[in-house]
């Protein structure tokens, strides 16, 4: 079975749709990095040097520093998909980042968001 096209998509060009998205609703570019360095074990410099070689999807997770292990926390619906039902690993990381992004968008504190309590 052929991969999913957004394990070879670079981090770097789906990145300003997350901060798209949240800036038209208020929230802010660090709180977007905030999540994805949380979720992913990335500093804020690590970041933006895998943004910058335009490292893919299923790098990125791969090479994550420490997946946060209370991103397993993350559960309900996205793209019509239940997250804790994807079985693919790499697509349920991706999976966990855009729910995240989504939380953020839509107003959720950002305690509850990052899991916290």
């Amino acid at each position: 079975m052929a991969k999913h096209r957004i394990f070879t998509t670079s981090v770097a060009s789906v990145y300003p749709h997350y901060i798209a998205k949240a800036e038209k609703k208020g929230r802010t570019a660090a709180e977007v990095d905030q999540i994805i360095c949380w979720l992913t074990g990335y500093d804020q410099e690590t970041l933006q040097a895998r943004l910058d070689d335009k490292t893919d999807f299923e790098t990125f997770f791969a090479k994550a520093p420490h997946l946060n292990p209370s991103r397993t926390l993350i559960t309900g619906v996205i793209c019509g998909v239940r997250i804790e039902e994807i079985e693919e690993p790499t697509m349920r990381e991706i999976r966990y980042l855009d729910k995240l992004v989504d939380e953020l968008a839509k107003g959720k504190a950002m305690s509850r968001i990052l899991r916290e309590g």
